[in-house]
């Protein structure tokens, strides 16, 4: 469907009740900006492949949009790679859009970096991981702290399948992400992280999907903010497991750290189980710091900027727990780290 005959989403619906798409979109609802690209290039300096924009049809909103808005589109694919695959993503001008597709067909790490100070960037990221391959990625959000940042994703992981996704947002001022993911084949599986650093008004929404349409499929979701000033994070998340999916095993588990009176969080997580013979499960909470834990750290000589520095590094690095792949964990782990004593020495 086009995008100027489309409909603006209300709020009542699940995706769009904390950020209305008015307030995502670059200027007003019923204009299409000309876009510069997003220039894709891998570490050190080569670029990827460009394609012709695709005749696909969306009926989502904001897929349609950034399809109108035009763009970079890059296409890579991976057979078998056994070193970690960094690309670079770089936005720049007013509005810059770019539209990425991977396709893994052995088994891979990417990493995939954006950063840049436009006022406005969307991204959309399509994969599909063919049978028996597997493919860890890293996404790592360090845009302008003035930058809005509109994200889709969609990923297709196929029969005995897998996919470790790994999220660290630290930048934008105002981001929406709808991330989805199709379990499309027997024994197909999905580990995924989201990690979240709000400072100062920063608003970041985060919407997941993970549907499982086949049996004896595996998802594991864990979303992790820490927010402070008077930053607001959602964290959305919908499973869903199909008719006959029988034996599938799925899970998602949300938490907040509050870290002052103004900071926001809210936490919805959501289940549609239409077999029998399943395991799902959902959780959330959201809480300030322990006082007892600032308590031991502050006897121990530390100052209270530096207690609670410690306690948010370690209940952010948490959210990589479910993760495997050692090169996954290590790079968003140094990330972040490397982030959060920035924050420390301002």
């Amino acid at each position: 469907m086009i995008y100027q005959q489309m409909a603006i989403p209300p709020r009542s619906e699940h995706l769009w009740r904390y950020t209305p798409w008015p307030r995502i979109h670059p200027s007003v609802t019923d204009e299409v900006p000309i876009a510069d690209d997003v220039i894709f290039s891998l570490e050190g300096g080569e670029a990827l492949e460009k394609i012709q924009q695709p005749e696909d049809s969306f009926d989502e909103i904001a897929r349609a949009f950034l399809q109108a808005a035009g763009g970079s589109y890059n296409r890579l694919v991976i057979h078998e790679e056994p070193e970690p695959i960094h690309i670079n993503a770089r936005a720049s001008g007013h509005v810059a859009v770019g539209h990425l597709d991977l396709e893994v067909k052995g088994s891979a790490v990417v990493f995939i970096h954006i950063s840049g100070e436009p006022e406005w960037v969307g991204l959309h990221i399509t994969g599909k991981i063919h049978p028996n391959a597997q493919l860890s990625f890293g996404f790592i959000n360090e845009l302008d702290s003035n930058t809005k940042f509109l994200r889709c994703e969609d990923w297709m992981i196929e029969r005995d399948s897998e996919l470790e996704h790994a999220t660290l947002s630290v930048g934008g001022f105002r981001c929406k992400s709808d991330l989805r993911s199709t379990l499309n084949g027997t024994g197909a599986s999905i580990r995924q992280s989201v990690t979240v650093n709000a400072v100062g008004a920063r608003h970041e929404d985060e919407h997941v999907e993970i549907h499982h349409l086949h049996g004896h499929t595996n998802s594991d979701l864990v979303m992790n903010s820490a927010c402070a000033g008077s930053s607001h994070f959602i964290g959305t998340g919908l499973l869903t497991i199909a008719e006959g999916a029988n034996k599938s095993d799925a899970s998602q588990v949300f938490r907040n750290l509050l870290l002052s009176e103004k900071a926001r969080a809210e936490a919805i997580p959501e289940l549609e189980v239409h077999a029998d013979d399943v395991s799902a499960a959902h959780g959330a909470a959201s809480a300030p710091v322990d006082k007892e834990q600032m308590h031991y750290l502050m006897s121990r000589g530390l100052t209270p900027e530096e207690s609670q520095a410690m306690i948010v590094n370690g209940f952010l690095l948490n959210a990589f727990s479910n993760l495997t792949n050692k090169h996954l964990i290590e790079e968003m782990r140094t990330r972040l780290t490397v982030h959060l004593e920035c924050e420390l020495k301002r």
